[in-house]
């Protein structure tokens, strides 16, 4: 995937949600600022221990949707990140650097509520509004 799927991804500011379902179909959504693309095939993310960890523990699949409003919904520009979670982990350097990071934006008090890093794995990409057009041309 082209470098600028990784700059649209991590621009800033975006609304972005993050969709999940459990192993029977329960579906939840959450708005996300964490996730961050660090090559064309992997994402990483911080969660608390909330319903969207543990639809994740049961079903690995996940879909984290970038949206840019416009004038008339077809216009709109975004992207749907088709993801697989590949690991996570609950202790350690990388979460404590999340944390670190996530300081600076949320206080030290939301930093200590993340309780895992994840690491996703890009398998497909399509536009928010899909008419045939490709991703490229959504974003």
């Amino acid at each position: 995937m082209p470098s600028n799927l990784i700059e649209y991804f991590n621009k800033a500011p975006r609304l972005g949600v993050l969709s999940t379902s459990s192993s029977d179909g329960r579906v939840d959504s959450a708005v996300f600022g964490s996730p961050q693309m660090i090559d064309e095939k992997t994402v990483l993310a911080a969660t608390a221990n909330n319903r969207t960890f543990a639809n994740l523990l049961e079903n690995p699949h996940a879909i984290y949707t970038i949206m840019e409003p416009a004038d008339s919904i077809t216009d709109w520009k975004g992207i749907r990140v088709y993801m697989k979670l590949k690991e996570y982990t609950t202790s350690g350097e990388l979460l404590e650097m999340i944390r670190t990071q996530a300081a600076n934006f949320v206080g030290e008090e939301g930093a200590k509520l993340i309780h895992a890093a994840l690491t996703f794995e890009v398998y497909e990409v399509r536009p928010l509004i899909d008419f045939g057009q490709g991703w490229e041309k959504s974003i």
